[in-house]
């Protein structure tokens, strides 16, 4: 069973920057870990994934350039960093853990609790 939990979210002014962490426990390596976020009255989209056992990342293009996702198996944390924040980033945003590295948030079978990103 793997657990997700998710942290550094927060307030921040347009063009500002935050970064998010996603710290998980039990086995992940065989997963793709993702960020996703979803907005009040939208779908969750996916924004950034990564195969945890290693592998090119892919970024969605509406954060392209702005946002980068890494990772430090070793600590088993997933990072979020995310620069010139505009207001439409504002979101609750979440980590996941599935078997397909899609945008597609059903094939993602575990889900962090979410932190929210507000920019104003």
């Amino acid at each position: 069973h793997v657990q997700l939990v998710e942290s550094g979210g927060g307030s921040v002014q347009a063009g500002g920057s935050l970064g998010l962490s996603c710290t998980a426990s039990g086995y992940t390596y065989s997963y793709c870990m993702g960020w996703f976020r979803q907005a009040p009255g939208k779908e969750r989209e996916g924004v950034a994934r990564i195969w945890s056992s290693g592998g090119s990342p892919s970024i969605a293009d509406s954060v392209k350039g702005r946002f980068t996702i890494s990772q430090d198996n070793a600590k088993k944390t997933l990072y979020l960093q995310m620069n010139s924040l505009k207001p439409e980033d504002t979101a609750m945003y979440y980590c996941a853990a599935g078997t397909r590295c899609t945008w597609e948030p059903r094939w993602y079978n575990y889900w962090g609790q979410g932190t929210q990103v507000t920019v104003s």
